[in-house]
């Protein structure tokens, strides 16, 4: 390794203490458990908006779309249990379904190639999460461990298919976090939130920068409904204006 390498090494290993040091003590927790895929720098930004959406005039629970493992889940299922709101995680808790629009791109398709030959890998040598057995069991022992259980009546996992569960979902919606991937469902989840979503409400979108599909489905979503102001950042932010 040469200096220069040396140096951009150093440099990103500071940079990310100090994003790891404005984390909360359980999102740093839920990090070091390996129950997350998300760096500190989209952490913080579910954390802080989370807080924002949750004030006492923006009404609503807060939701997320493709839960893993369940950190960043359980990052919500924490801030809805101070400010008296529910939590939903909707996943299907097993093998992740295919990319199948033709606005996904190869990368999409390559990436799922991997997945399912069975050679992903998961978080520091664990089992990829999508090769376990009873996910949503080991899920909701994560949920347990941190004192928040799943308990039908202030936090529920719905398994399924999106367009399956969400559809028994009736209540209002203050925060959503997406992380699913592909065109298709991130469209369906995009179209289908903004309807049960209050004023001053938020979704953050994981996968913006990462699959075309994703960031295609979010240009059109906002380009057809201007009441929503996108806030650029490594996981980007819809806010629905006052």
């Amino acid at each position: 390794m040469n200096f220069q390498e040396k140096g951009t090494l150093l440099f990103h290993r500071i940079r990310n203490g100090l994003l790891k040091a404005r984390l909360s003590n359980l999102a740093r927790q839920v990090a070091q458990d390996r129950l997350t895929y998300l760096p500190p720098e989209k952490l913080i930004r579910i954390e802080t908006y989370a807080r924002l959406a949750t004030a006492d005039d923006v009404p609503g629970n807060l939701l997320e779309f493709g839960v893993a493992l369940g950190g960043s889940a359980i990052i919500l299922a924490a801030q809805a249990a101070r400010r008296k709101r529910l939590f939903f995680g909707f996943d299907v808790f097993a093998m992740i379904p295919p990319p199948t629009s033709e606005k996904d791109d190869d990368k999409s398709r390559e990436r799922y190639r991997i997945i399912a030959s069975g050679q992903s890998e998961g978080i520091g040598g664990d089992t990829y999460y999508g090769y376990r057995d009873n996910l949503i069991d080991d899920v909701r022992r994560s949920f347990a461990k941190y004192g928040l259980p799943i308990d039908g009546k202030s936090r529920f996992l719905c398994k399924g298919l999106f367009e399956e569960t969400f559809p028994k979902y009736d209540g209002m919606v203050a925060f959503a976090h997406i992380d699913c991937d592909w065109y298709a469902p991130v469209s369906y989840c995009l179209n289908h939130i903004s309807r049960r979503l209050s004023a001053g409400g938020v979704i953050v979108l994981d996968d913006y920068h990462d699959y075309g599909g994703a960031r295609t489905a979010t240009d059109e979503f906002v380009k057809q409904n201007p009441e929503f102001e996108l806030i650029a950042g490594p996981n980007v932010i819809l806010r629905k204006r006052r």
